[in-house]
């Protein structure tokens, strides 16, 4: 069925050495581990809200190896040596156990959702590989939101000995974690309690904490299982101060490759470091026999349940009384669908082979494309959005996002509109979520006037975001509703909502383009975070886009007269638009007054959002809504005069998200001049989702050279080196508007969709013998391959 050739061209490899390298592990909505360059834990992200950087101690892997006689003892962890810089004050502490052996080096293989680390030490007869997973199935968000990670250790006897192996997984009992002192201790509401549990098949540690209310936000619990049969545990650490415990742990271990239970030490001596709060650290220690060239493996689960969290602004970075404002505590959706961490892994475990079947399809299907690597690295990367703390879903379902991820906090709460309106992988893999997305921006945020919010803020914290609508957003999230539709066929959530579609559409109608000339001329707020005045062809080209979907969607309902104005005025607004600001090459901005008059405005630069919407209707399947030589002219222009190979000679005052020695698109020039003198406060920057929709775009003119320049260079600077390849940040880590990229796979494609026509077409816009690519719908996924449709999962009917 797949072509492991193709699969192996595809495949992404890393090394111990890309220092920025992380590999996320978690569902939808569940927050997530990272697995780094070494093969250790790292950014803890699992608590209900962002974490960068936060390692809990003496949480890690283990090695044992002995010959068959019990000679050549060898015990390491099972990570890379660490490549950080000296620069504490008292050393790297113990809770990082640098000081013990390591392995030597590592290669890691990326085949979302599979992580392998391929491990060596010289010293050591053994190939030793991990494979870390979640579940991830595309139109199945339950299954793809688990809070569970598996953790599969291959070890296999490359000597000529039989020997004994060991492999332990070790945990900090971090439940009801408040905050870390950077060396060895936690501190914890409640008291930590490990126990050791055995049930049908599965063993292991379970982490909770006794006397804390089950409605905190710090509660929760942990669970390190294994399905090997010979097993050893050491619940508990032994309690002491300094660095007892690791000292009895590692004595233990590292001489037998088993573990024996604690008893208290009861040798005299001072007890300094906290002996009032001792850690709680348990581990699980699975041991096998291998002959020689025989393989085997240690297979570990690790669940969290962390059923509470906030919903709108507690970050750390408010003010106090914004901190009691809005500290209304929601449940986590997979706490209504598992009961603890245990219900978790135990759920993994007895579905295990249908889970890690259809996740292995979709990674099959993924990388046996005969797309370019880097396309294929740029879609799982804006997955990883998906999965990381920048989305979330609350216990009715509802699905919500911000716009990115503070190293602690939430950035920008409320699936902000006009950001949201470039993202397209979950609307192409959980379409389900997209339009629990649209239901709460029309039913809940859109008042009786039409005027809808542009952060979902009413359900979450029970008041409406109080500022003026934006434009690109409002008018975005219509055209999605069009998308929502179109891929999934589903009539009724278009009648449910139909009614609020309509309120919006006329109300931006009244408010931006007052003499319904179908031009916006008004103030308008857009995703720029300022107000853009006079004419803009941004918004506007969302406008016309929006115009023809909701003729369209009216003619379907049976509003013939909607659906005439709508048209109407798509016509005559688009030629008029066009004829005030073409200038030969791109689009302008045609202002009333001075250029200066008003701040933040761009005049005649060359903005790169410029044709966002006639993106949009390509991607949607509208078609052209400006001039079709006009779009490809300006698209390129666009790509002339924005693309940098390198940044060296780019002078920004800005943020900066692209390094002078690399490349990137910036959002405006001024190639003819007359830069104001305080442009839009972003235009010098440098924004991977603005890449992404001007790449897609330059696909969709036939501009296929210039678009993979844009996106090689995306992925040259989120190399692993600088960046993780699956980190895309913008205000914030894991930025939702990179998830524009997924419309590189519709593009490439030539996909089109009608799912109210049971309608499915691809068009390829390369050259590639063979074209073979991933494909999903609103009904089902697979493969189109030589002119062949495959399908591979079918979406369960509920």
């Amino acid at each position: 069925m797949f072509n492991s050739k193709q699969i192996e061209k595809n495949t992404k490899i890393y090394t111990n050495r890309h220092e920025a390298f992380r590999a996320l592990l978690g569902g939808i909505g569940t927050g997530n581990i990272s697995l780094d360059n070494t093969g250790a834990f790292n950014d803890f992200e699992v608590l209900n809200h962002p974490d960068k950087g936060l390692k809990i101690p003496y949480t890690f892997f283990s090695l044992y190896y002995a010959e068959k006689n019990g000679e050549n003892k060898k015990c390491c962890i099972l990570e890379t040596e660490p490549r950080e810089k000296y620069c504490k004050a008292l050393g790297y502490p113990s809770g990082y156990l640098y000081g013990l052996p390591r392995m030597e080096s590592c290669k890691i293989k990326t085949n979302y959702p599979f992580f392998v680390y391929e491990f060596e030490k010289e010293e050591l007869p053994l190939e030793v590989k991990l494979q870390a997973y979640t579940p991830f199935i595309p139109l199945d968000s339950q299954n793809s939101g688990m809070p569970v990670a598996q953790m599969k250790y291959s070890v296999t006897n490359r000597s000529d000995q039989t020997v004994n192996v060991s492999v332990c997984g070790t945990m900090y009992n971090f439940t009801g974690f408040t905050s870390y002192d950077g060396y060895d201790r936690l501190y914890q509401d409640g008291i930590p309690v490990n126990s050791f549990i055995e049930n049908d098949g599965l063993s292991g540690l379970y982490f909770e904490s006794s006397e804390i209310d089950k409605k905190s936000v710090n509660y929760g619990n942990l669970a390190l299982f294994s399905s090997n049969e010979n097993i050893t545990v050491k619940p508990y650490w032994q309690d002491g101060g300094w660095w007892d415990g690791a000292e009895e742990f590692w004595q233990n271990f590292s001489k037998t490759g088993r573990l024996t239970r604690c008893v208290k030490s009861e040798a005299v001596g001072s007890n300094v470091i906290g002996s009032d709060a001792p850690r709680k650290i348990g581990s699980l220690c699975a041991s096998e026999v291998l002959i020689p060239g025989e393989t085997k493996e240690f297979v570990f689960y690790l669940g969290w349940y962390f059923p509470n969290r906030y919903g709108w602004w507690p970050d750390g970075h408010c003010r106090e009384a914004e901190e009691k404002e809005h500290n209304k505590i929601w449940q986590n959706y997979y706490s209504t669908i598992w009961k603890s961490a245990k219900d978790v892994v135990e759920y993994f475990f007895k579905n295990e082979k249908e889970l890690c079947h259809f996740s292995s399809l979709f990674s099959n299907a993924l990388y046996s494309t005969t797309l370019d690597p880097d396309i294929i690295e740029s879609l799982v990367s804006s997955i990883t959005v998906l999965r990381s703390n920048t989305c979330f879903r609350i216990s009715n379902g509802h699905f919500f996002g911000w716009e990115g991820c503070f190293e602690h906090a939430g950035s920008c709460a409320g699936t902000c509109t006009h950001v949201w309106n470039y993202a397209q992988t979950m609307a192409f893999l959980f379409p389900d979520l997209e339009r629990s997305a649209r239901r709460i921006e029309f039913l809940e945020e859109t008042d009786s006037t039409g005027n809808m919010a542009f952060r979902a803020k009413r359900l979450l914290d029970g008041k409406k975001w109080d500022m003026l609508p934006a434009t690109d957003g409002q008018l975005g999230s219509i055209l999605r509703v069009y998308r929502e539709w179109k891929f999934s066929g589903d009539d009724n959530f278009l009648r449910e909502i139909w009614d609020k579609v309509v309120l919006a559409l006329e109300h931006s109608i009244e408010i931006w383009d007052q003499d319904k000339d179908g031009v916006l001329e008004a103030q308008q707020h857009n995703t720029y975070d300022i107000e853009f005045y006079g004419i803009n062809s941004l918004t506007n080209s969302i406008f016309y886009a929006t115009l023809e979907a909701a003729s369209q969607m009216a003619q379907y309902l049976g509003d013939a007269q909607k659906a005439k104005t709508w048209h109407e005025l798509f016509l005559h607004g688009r030629s008029k638009m066009d004829a005030l600001l073409w200038n030969g090459s791109y689009y302008e901005q045609l202002l009333s007054e001075k250029i200066d008059t008003y701040k933040y405005q761009y005049g005649m630069g060359c903005l790169s959002d410029q044709l966002l919407g006639q993106e949009l209707a390509h991607l949607y399947g509208i078609g052209y809504i400006l001039p079709e030589e006009h779009a490809r002219r300006a698209v390129y222009e666009i790509y002339k005069n924005n693309y940098c190979k390198s940044l060296e000679k780019h002078e920004s005052v800005q943020r900066t998200y692209a390094y002078p020695d690399e490349g990137g698109l910036v959002l405006c020039s001024w190639p003819k001049g007359g830069r104001p003198k305080q442009p839009f406060v972003y235009s010098d920057e440098v924004w991977s989702g603005i890449e992404y929709q001007v790449a897609v775009h330059l696909i969709y003119e036939g501009y296929i050279d210039e678009a993979m320049e844009i996106v090689h260079t995306i992925r040259k600077r989120h190399n692993g080196t600088r960046r993780s390849p699956y980190n895309e940040n913008e205000c914030g880590n894991h930025y939702a508007r990179s998830m524009a990229a997924w419309g590189l796979l519709v593009a490439l494609s030539g996909f089109r969709f009608d799912l109210c026509k049971d309608n499915i077409e691809f068009h390829p816009k390369t050259n590639v013998e063979k074209f073979l690519c991933f494909y999903s719908t609103g009904k089902e996924w697979g493969i189109y391959k030589e002119g062949e449709i495959i399908p591979f999962y079918k979406k369960k009917l509920s």
